[in-house]
């Protein structure tokens, strides 16, 4: 038997229905459009409605991965979920994607590292199919974002939307397609800088924590910012270093789509052209785990992102952690 290479065989997405734009924010916020779009480029984004959840759009993303793929979901082995915003802390999301999409011969887990839950998990679906135990995966990033933002907080409501993207990682003998290499990281003493401060066992909810707005997003933006545009293009360069390759080689580079300065200062330090830079942070917002995975799924199914091309993802969250994986797109 040949070695196991690891390879995204099928892609789907999700979107609410509900589209929301700076406008809606104009009305009750001291602010503007203008202001939004040059300070974060985003110019629509995602509500998912009330009553569902982000099991919900996992499910929708996951059935579409799914069907391009010509598979049930009996078929599936493991599900892992990417997400910052589970339905509750538990049972895992992961449980509630699997009973509701009906995989059941499925096991799964939740993988919570924020804004890099996707890049860590495509690592780790990697991993586990690598090893020969399991024939697939479903990772799924999903994010019902709008549950955890202070709506009357201009820095933060504005940056946020809701959404789900779906791989399915499969194993192929010898191929010359799939994972190749990774730089994965955490920094927990910057976890002061970008958190939610109530809600968990330090400090669990009380009518004191809902008063004073603890079960929301906490960020400084400027020390997040400042070490997002130095951490992604350092993880970048090292997993290309791992490998031999250099920046030339690299056909797509999917950043994590959090701000437009952010994305652009990655592309100007690393010295890769713009057209190479997988963006779609204007019509969505930042969705957290499901950035990456929506991004490259509509770049595929738009036919831009070809079978052979090679790919970097990369991105930066709360935690801190970041990181980067390198593969070679194959199919």
């Amino acid at each position: 038997m040949g070695k196991i290479k690891a390879v995204v065989t099928a892609t789907g997405s999700f979107f609410p229905e509900r589209v929301v734009d700076n406008h809606f924010f104009e009305s009750y916020l001291d602010t503007s459009d203008e202001w939004i779009t040059t300070r974060t480029g985003i110019k629509t984004r995602r509500f998912l409605e009330d009553g569902k959840a982000t099991s919900d759009m996992a499910v929708e993303a996951a059935k579409v991965a799914l069907n391009r793929r010509g598979l049930s979901p009996e078929d599936v082995e493991c599900i892992i979920v990417c997400t910052v915003t589970a339905d509750m802390h538990f049972p895992q999301t992961a449980c509630l994607v699997q009973d509701k999409l009906g995989a059941k011969n499925a096991w799964g887990f939740d993988l919570s590292a924020a804004c890099s839950s996707f890049v860590f998990g495509y690592v780790t679906a990697c991993n586990l199919i690598e090893t020969g135990r399991f024939k697939n995966v479903l990772l799924i990033g999903a994010d019902k974002c709008s549950s955890f933002i202070n709506m009357q907080d201009r820095n933060t409501c504005v940056l946020f939307g809701d959404g789900a993207g779906a791989f399915l990682v499969e194993g192929k003998e010898e191929s010359e397609y799939g994972f190749i290499d990774c730089d994965l990281h955490v920094d927990g003493s910057g976890g002061k800088y970008l958190y939610m401060p109530a809600g968990g066992s330090l400090k669990p909810a009380s009518e004191e924590t809902v008063k004073n707005k603890e079960h929301y997003v906490f960020q400084e933006g400027r020390e997040v910012f400042k070490r997002a545009v130095v951490k992604m293009p350092e993880s970048t360069k090292a997993v290309l270093e791992k490998t031999g390759l250099s920046v030339e080689d690299i056909d797509w580079l999917v950043p994590h789509q959090a701000n437009m300065r952010i994305i652009e200062s990655v592309a100007k330090r690393l010295k890769i052209d713009k057209e190479k830079v997988m963006i779609n942070i204007h019509k969505y917002g930042n969705t957290t785990a499901a950035t990456i995975p929506t991004c490259i799924d509509e770049y595929y199914i738009e036919g831009k992102l070809k079978k052979g091309q090679t790919v970097v993802i990369t991105s930066f969250g709360a935690g801190f952690t970041w990181g980067a994986a390198l593969f070679k797109w194959g199919i």
